[in-house]
């Protein structure tokens, strides 16, 4: 049927589809391609040039004004779309005013309405169908733009990451619209032991490409030829308020203020400076993957509970798990609202703990204190001093 651009936009709009797609661009047209995807009750857009990809919100009442105000643009000659019985194809006539549009049952294997149930396919952050230039040279996408099937499960850790800082930035209130945390400036994010930083730059388009925010981040390593690499590839990828600094988290300025510190998989006690390196800049968030717990394996002495200390692996687990508990009560006695969550599944990765601390009350107020208390009543069963109880508390409690 033909229909005025108007009364197109309207009729599509009115399906509610799951899935709409735009091509067909006009000559000389900023972007390649468009696509729009209900999740969660609004709509995600994705706009793609040649490189790169651009992302927002609407709300799922917007959809007409926004469809009308695509194709009134007239950089789209077609519009296809999907709900849960149909496909509906807009194209645009020659005359520009007016579209002709076409109804089609959905056929098999057409894309549908999310489905209410455990069996719905996952919804990620990042789309299998955009390709991110860090992720390429990671060969979680091929050189073709698709994701590599046997990196299938990586790309599922990195989403479930992002996840993670999602849940932390919209505790923190940063990304809330109008909470009181968020920033009127860019938000500080430091990366200590940033390593080829594939994440670094994965969270730097979390942050950019995807919510939109104004980001300042820094990612920090022992190795020259690592640094030298990373900034060389931010350069490339046009990150340009993404920088690298040599350095030992140890012996790292922290008179400047962050909002988030992250730290993934940094070794042993290099976790410890870490996280007292963001208390002391006031961080408001803090993400640590904790790697290589091997300070309290050797202090670890325990006369009554000989059963632990007897088997070596026995030992080291608990060690492991011991020092991240420490960890996580301390930067409660700092204020901290701390969680130790399973950072993957155990099939995919064993670095499976992710402490996340949001600050939100005085450091060693009433249950600050009962948190530093349950962490030295642990360490003198076990006859522990953690690297980061003794920079926190160089003399004991307060």
């Amino acid at each position: 049927m033909r229909l005025s651009l108007k009364d197109a936009a309207n009729k599509l709009s009115s399906a509610c589809p799951a899935r709409i797609i735009l091509s067909k661009p006009a000559k000389g047209a900023e972007y390649r391609r468009a696509t729009l995807e209900l999740k969660c009750g609004e709509y995600h857009i994705s706009r793609y040039t040649e490189k790169q990809a651009f992302h927002q919100n609407i709300a799922r009442d917007s959809l007409n004004k926004c469809i009308e105000a695509e194709l009134m643009s007239l950089k789209w000659r077609q519009v296809n779309a999907w709900d849960d019985r149909n496909e509906h194809i807009i194209m645009l006539n020659n005359d520009m005013q007016s579209a002709t549009y076409v109804l089609k049952p959905l056929s098999p294997t057409a894309p549908r309405q999310p489905e209410q149930s455990h069996n719905r396919k996952k919804q990620y952050i990042l789309s299998e169908d955009e390709p991110i230039d860090a992720l390429v040279d990671m060969g979680v996408f091929t050189k073709q733009g698709k994701l590599a099937a046997p990196m299938r499960d990586k790309f599922a850790q990195i989403n479930r990451f992002l996840e993670t800082v999602r849940d932390a930035l919209n505790e923190g209130g940063y990304i809330a619209g109008t909470g009181a945390n968020k920033p009127q400036r860019p938000l500080k994010v430091i990366d200590f032991g940033c390593g080829k930083s594939y994440l670094t730059f994965v969270l730097y388009h979390y942050f950019v490409n995807i919510l939109g925010m104004a980001v300042d981040m820094t990612g920090l390593d022992l190795k020259a030829d690592v640094i030298a690499k990373c900034s060389a590839a931010a350069k490339r990828y046009g990150y340009s308020s993404l920088h690298f600094e040599l350095g030992d988290i140890a012996g790292y300025d922290a008179s400047a203020p962050a909002d988030m510190v992250v730290t993934l998989h940094a070794c042993d006690t290099a976790t410890d400076y870490a996280m007292h390196n963001a208390i002391c800049r006031g961080a408001r968030m803090i993400l640590c993957v904790p790697c290589c717990q091997h300070e309290l394996n050797g202090q670890i002495a325990a006369d009554g509970l000989k059963l632990i200390t007897r088997y070596g692996i026995i030992k080291e687990r608990f060690a492991a798990l011991a020092t991240d508990a420490i960890r996580a009560s301390l930067l409660e006695s700092m204020g901290y609202k701390t969680q130790v969550l399973e950072f993957v599944d155990l099939a995919h990765t064993p670095k499976n703990l992710l402490i996340r601390a949001i600050k939100k009350r005085p450091a060693l107020d009433g249950t600050g204190r009962e948190a530093l208390h349950e962490a030295e009543r642990l360490m003198r069963e076990f006859s522990f001093e953690p690297t980061l109880y003794r920079l926190l508390y160089p003399n004991g409690c307060r």
